[in-house]
């Protein structure tokens, strides 16, 4: 169903007071066990509301995988639809189910904001990938880090948000692009059915009849979006971003045949340094070269250094670190792993950034100032998207 704005903050706003009313504090870990649908959006702002900090528990994975999450973040409180309450794990926390688009009746608080000491530097969100030593580990986003990254959007975008398309699952963090631009610019966000984003017929039926003029998707999925939509279904389209994994080089073609009108984006980013850190504007014709990852967008620093930590020249291979407004705090309950990844940055004797993140991604300077993405410096690797650490893998194979 629809939500307007005035409904979704007045039910996000009483879900908030119940909340604070249950002890979530700012800060405060909130489990959030949804499909994508009203639900987990009203779940989403009314935590954020309530000073909490979501959890987002992808009904789709592994049951260990959520119990790992819900007993590392220890959370309190998982807020869930009614159909999916039975498929939580055994936890000792408290469930809300949220139904609907009508909450239930221990929601009847007011419908105003609650009162809470929530700064900039509480978390927002907590969201979990794939880790070298055999378990997930959870990176800790903060308000300033998401009002950062969102107005950093919204300063490089010419075409505001009309109308977005989310095809990413809210435990990937290319979803809080779409949520928070749109929210945020007043545009229309609509929800594909739980699974749609893997039929490209029902996505290209979508964007047809809501004339969608801005989505985000991963290489793959868009490719095949482009290559079997029925033709002109996709011509509302303004604004495509890929992100995710490395754009082939190939795709811009495709997509200035099939779309000419609109505009292409490379987005790059880890979830470390919440969700997108350079982008790149496709051109019309390309030179069949790679596609960059772009430049830094605002409030954001990009180096590319060697071993020992110092710049290297333009066209040479390096590892990529990351600084600015939003490089996050690092990692929940890990503050060994956080010390490894995030540290002072000190160039020719100054610290030119008081926490940069160390992204394990090579890149090398191209001559015109664009960034071009080269691999890994370890064994992470990429499958659809998902960040896949192969000792997490080898460790799960040795305990057999």
């Amino acid at each position: 169903g629809d939500l307007s704005y005035g409904e979704l903050e007045s039910r996000a706003n009483q879900l908030a007071q119940y909340l604070v009313r249950h002890g979530i504090a700012p800060g405060t870990p909130v489990g959030l066990f949804t499909e994508r649908s009203a639900e987990m959006v009203i779940g989403i702002l009314g935590i954020l509301k309530a000073g909490g900090a979501y959890v987002p528990l992808a009904p789709e994975y592994p049951t260990e995988r959520i119990a790992f999450a819900l007993q590392d973040t220890g959370t309190p409180l998982v807020i869930t639809q009614s159909h999916l309450a039975d498929r939580l794990p055994q936890t000792s926390a408290d469930i809300v189910v949220v139904n609907g688009q009508q909450l239930a009746a221990e929601f009847e608080w007011p419908a105003a904001p609650p009162e809470t000491a929530v700064s900039l530097d509480h978390l927002a969100y907590i969201i979990y990938t794939s880790g070298s030593t055999g378990e997930p580990k959870g990176v800790m986003v903060t308000h300033r880090n998401l009002l950062a990254s969102t107005l950093a959007r919204e300063a490089y975008y010419k075409e505001p948000v009309e109308r977005f398309l989310l095809l990413s699952s809210f435990a990937f963090d290319s979803s809080v692009a779409g949520i928070f631009w749109t929210l945020s610019s007043g545009g229309a966000l609509f929800l594909p059915p739980p699974d749609g984003e893997k039929d490209v017929h029902m996505l290209a039926q979508i964007i047809t009849r809501e004339q969608i003029t801005h989505t985000l998707a991963l290489p793959t999925l868009y490719r095949l979006l482009l290559a079997y939509a029925p033709k002109h279904s996709l011509e509302s389209l303004k604004v495509v971003i890929v992100a995710g994994e490395a754009c082939p080089t190939d795709l811009g073609d495709l997509h200035y045949r099939v779309l000419p009108r609109s505009t292409l984006f490379n987005e790059y980013g880890p979830t470390e340094a919440t969700v997108w850190c350079s982008v790149y504007e496709l051109p019309r014709s390309s030179d069949g070269t790679a596609v960059p990852i772009g430049r830094p967008i605002a409030n954001c620093k990009l180096f590319i250094l060697d071993q020992m930590r110092q710049p290297v020249p333009i066209g040479v291979s390096g590892e990529l670190y990351v600084a600015g407004a939003s490089v996050t705090p690092g990692y929940w309950n890990k503050p060994e792993l956080t010390a490894q990844f995030f540290s002072p940055l000190v160039l020719d004797g100054h610290e030119v950034s008081g926490s940069a993140y160390r992204t394990g991604d090579l890149a090398r300077w191209r001559a015109d100032g664009q960034i071009e993405f080269l691999g890994r410096v370890d064994n992470q690797v990429k499958v659809r998207g998902y960040r896949i650490e192969l000792g997490e893998i080898e460790s799960r194979l040795m305990q057999h």
